[in-house]
């Protein structure tokens, strides 16, 4: 990787920039209209409006000002100060340079000891879910949302910034296409929805036969597909639970922690086995980010029952099957070191998630916490040598 300096050695698998303002609406079909993303002032605040609707995914969206990075740490090893969300979040600071520009981002990489970094979506990983019954302006949108992606921070830059692009699978067909423009573009990773794919009427399977083209594709041009988390639509199970309220107050239900953690990725991962997706294509790589490991052990478990109970279904065990093609970015706060009872240390990632508030406050301090006590050997593949190895980078 040209220009890395020489006390960088980390490789930072799941990190974010916050969009810029133009960010969906550059390069946005105009025929969209209301259909598509576009600003509004409401009550003397800019906020988004996606599908014709208001979106609430983010309170923010300019992003100006934002939280520290880190700022949750303490929340999330257990709250022992008893703060609520907001009183936690602390004092908000003007956007930084590094969270939009590519060039001072890579400066930032320099002081962090970070040899390369994926560049993951902040409000992208959000949207699709506001535009599901709309297959045809979720393309559009996205593939205006990608075009700005490359625009701004490109797909390779300098060798130590990639950006994922955003595919949604609402559509099989405009998903193919928009792989493709993105492979072409210079793409070694892509994101997909951890998620069942909504259709009219119910509900299909993202590993039904009619999405082989997209996995087939995938497989072929050897990128990896990445599912980070987002707005999975599972705060339907809250819905059940909790019916009638406002969006908002659902998102603030501590029910929705306790009925959704880890659910929507175990679900998707555990469908892929069942559904046969690796053994169609035995080459493809997937890459869970940002949703933590703690659901793995359960769902190894589970497959385990199922694959003693169901003789021949499957042509190798789900347990192996799911080891070699799937890596995986544990939370700074879950134990690294109990997880390997489980899963493979050479299929674990260093993801700091900086800079927002929920992730570490430096990415070296996902080692420091995460990894204290673990042979140095296996310290450096989780916070290096893996990232290499599923995106088919050279050795630094």
């Amino acid at each position: 990787m040209g220009g890395v300096g020489r006390d960088a050695w980390i490789f930072d698998f799941d990190s974010h920039y916050y969009e810029a303002r133009d960010a969906f609406t550059r390069h946005q079909d105009r025929s969209l209209g209301s259909r598509g993303v576009r600003w509004a002032e409401i009550d003397g605040r800019s906020r988004l409006i996606v599908g014709g609707r208001v979106n609430s995914y983010i309170a923010n969206p300019t992003f100006d000002p934002v939280a520290r990075p880190g700022a949750l740490y303490s929340w999330y090893r257990g709250n022992p100060e008893g703060k609520g969300i907001r009183e936690a979040f602390g004092a908000l600071e003007p956007i930084r340079p590094e969270y939009r520009d590519r060039d001072a981002r890579i400066q930032a990489l320099d002081e962090q000891h970070v040899t390369g970094s994926l560049l993951f979506p902040t409000l992208g990983v959000g949207l699709e879910e506001a535009l599901k019954d709309d297959p045809d302006a979720a393309a559009k949108v996205f593939h205006a949302f990608n075009r700005w992606l490359a625009e701004d921070w490109g797909y390779r830059y300098q060798d130590r910034l990639y950006a994922v692009p955003y595919v949604p699978l609402l559509e099989p067909a405009a998903a193919v296409a928009e792989l493709r423009a993105v492979l072409d573009a210079g793409a070694l990773a892509v994101n997909v929805r951890n998620a069942p794919v909504p259709v009219p009427g119910g509900y299909r399977s993202p590993f039904d036969p009619a999405y082989d083209g997209f996995w087939g594709l995938a497989e072929e041009a050897g990128v990896v597909v990445a599912t980070h988390a987002g707005v999975d639509g599972y705060d339907a199970l809250v819905q059940m639970w909790e019916p009638g309220r406002e969006e908002q107050s659902v998102l603030r239900s501590p029910l929705r922690g306790v009925l959704t953690k880890g659910r929507a990725v175990s679900d998707f991962y555990g469908a892929a086995l069942c559904h046969l997706v690796f053994e169609r294509f035995p080459g493809l790589r997937m890459a869970s980010v940002e949703n933590g490991a703690s659901w793995i052990p359960d769902l190894l478990h589970r497959l385990d029952d199922v694959a003693s109970r169901n003789p021949g279904y499957f042509r190798e065990h789900p347990r192996d099957v799911f080891g070699e093609h799937v890596w995986v970015t544990p939370f700074w706060e879950d134990r690294v070191d109990v997880l390997l009872a489980d899963v493979r240390v050479d299929r674990l990632l260093l993801g700091s998630d900086w800079p927002h508030a929920e992730g570490v406050v430096e990415p070296v301090d996902f080692v420091t916490e995460s990894l204290a006590g673990l042979p140095e050997g296996d310290v450096r593949k989780i916070s290096h040598d893996n990232a290499l190895e599923v995106l088919a980078l050279p050795s630094t």
